[in-house]
């Protein structure tokens, strides 16, 4: 492992597979808001294609509401997961492959979606792709989240500290401190980059380009958020020792200070409209 590596290169993207139930138990839904927006951007039209499906966190509202999902799955049991917990839904079929390589017809959907999934893709393939799979007056929308402690406490600064100590000590830090950026800021061409590896939608030829904010939180025990910095790329990389050490410090902080940990996200919505 190069010492320049941070866990989010995409030779990383398959690490998932290998987390399958712990990513399904952990990490968190998407707000109903979110959702019912992409609802109403996207149309009357039906036919759905997600990209990076996982173990289907935002497929089922899509089904639940009468998409027709074709999904992509680039990991072996994710895909016998999304299977199996779909198993009988005539909507919904899965391709196991990247996006960049999935054989799919051109101008055949009203809608694309990825969560949390679209900075696993070569934009330089996946953008102007998505644009020719969709019909015209389709959607694209891509959607993912930040996660932060919800206060500035003793335990976030006791948190912290662990990872000063195990984690920064590996990895050069980008920011002095987690915070909640404002929409301006995720709106910036360095931001869209940095959340999903992608010029601005526009460059693209995508129209009606729109970003929009959403807020939830999340309560979680020790053992629980371990289980959620195990489901990170960063951390899957981290070397052993310093894994070990961090995690051992981060469960001792959190059980120092009452036992849980509650988690605030933020999320992103961005979309653009084929034209």
């Amino acid at each position: 492992m190069s010492v320049n590596e941070t866990g989010w290169e995409q030779n990383r993207r398959s690490h998932f597979d290998e987390i399958v139930e712990t990513y399904a138990r952990v990490r968190p839904e998407y707000p109903r808001e979110l959702i019912e927006d992409v609802f109403k951007y996207s149309g009357a039209g039906k036919t759905a294609l997600e990209i990076g499906a996982g173990t289907g966190i935002a497929t089922a509202p899509f089904l639940a509401a009468g998409y027709d999902v074709t999904a992509v799955e680039i990991g072996a049991n994710m895909t016998e997961f999304l299977n199996e917990r779909f198993r009988g839904n005539d909507c919904f079929r899965v391709i196991t492959s990247s996006f960049e390589e999935s054989p799919l017809p051109e101008n055949s959907f009203d809608l694309i979606y990825a969560a949390s999934a679209f900075h696993w893709v070569d934009a330089k393939i996946g953008c102007p792709k998505a644009f020719g799979l969709l019909k015209d007056g389709g959607a694209l929308a891509l959607f993912r989240y930040n996660a932060f402690p919800a206060y500035e406490d003793e335990l976030f600064n006791d948190i912290q500290a662990e990872y000063d100590k195990h984690f920064y000590t590996h990895f050069k830090a980008t920011e002095s401190r987690p915070h909640r950026k404002t929409l301006e800021e995720f709106n910036t061409p360095a931001e869209i980059y940095s959340s999903y590896r992608c010029e601005r939608l526009e460059n693209y030829g995508f129209k009606d380009v729109q970003m929009k904010l959403y807020y939830g939180e999340k309560m979680f025990s020790a053992e629980e958020y371990l289980m959620v910095l195990d489901t990170y790329s960063d951390m899957r990389i981290l070397p052993e020792g310093n894994r070990t050490a961090l995690y051992a410090g981060v469960k001792a902080a959190i059980e120092r200070h009452g036992g849980y940990h509650k988690i605030r996200y933020d999320f992103q919505l961005y979309t653009g409209r084929k034209v």
